[in-house]
């Protein structure tokens, strides 16, 4: 899977912290504590991170206002929310919390294997698009060097590497479906799904017209 991804969990509360730490352990990533806002905006200027859990209810700077925050910033805007809250799951916290870029949003006391399942779901596109980036470097050197036998052998390279993405990509989208409606409920999964697939594809064409 290559190196572990990052998942930030934002929550005033270490009692908290500590149960997301007991819930997410099983999948392996590196987990980072923030327990105010301002601490997890700190600590998205210091890393990359897969996927961010956010507490809504926090003193001085409230999930909402993080999370206004964090879709600001050119370098995190497109990292995935989900909120946790205790507060009502009501039709107007929900809209906040999609107003506010979150791509789900869940109310405590949440099912640990729902929201295992569904960090797991971004964990994977985190490594995916991270690989993508990797051959958009290597197609971009070899749009410098496009003699030779050296030339030939990177685009053989790029596009073994490019395949083994694809084939890592279909995983996600199974892994999607296995998980049914209950996963995606609520949760916009399947879009960064599709934006994976077509930036995959954009990729094989400019290989496939490099070959």
């Amino acid at each position: 899977m290559g190196d572990r991804a990052k998942i930030l969990m934002v929550d005033d509360r270490p009692e908290n912290l500590v149960a997301l730490e007991a819930v997410l352990g099983g999948l392996d990533q590196t987990l980072v504590r923030a327990e105010s806002g301002e601490e997890a905006l700190k600590a998205l200027l210091m890393a990359d991170f897969a996927v961010i859990l956010l507490d809504v209810q926090m003193p001085g700077m409230d999930g909402f206002e993080t999370a206004a925050q964090i879709k600001r910033r050119d370098r995190t805007k497109d990292v995935p929310i989900i909120f946790l809250t205790a507060v009502s799951s009501g039709p107007h916290h929900a809209y906040r919390g999609y107003a506010a870029g979150a791509v789900d949003y869940l109310t405590k006391p949440f099912d640990p294997w729902i929201l295992r399942a569904k960090v797991a779901v971004f964990v994977e596109l985190h490594h995916k698009n991270q690989l993508l980036k990797e051959q958009s470097a290597l197609l971009a050197q070899q749009l410098t060097d496009r003699d030779g036998a050296a030339g030939s052998a990177l685009v053989a390279e790029l596009s073994a590497r490019l395949t083994a993405v694809e084939e890592q990509a279909g995983g996600v989208e199974k892994l999607v479906q296995q998980a049914g409606d209950e996963l995606i409920a609520g949760a916009d999964v399947r879009e960064p799904v599709q934006l994976l697939n077509a930036r995959l594809a954009r990729l094989r064409s400019a290989i496939d017209a490099l070959g």
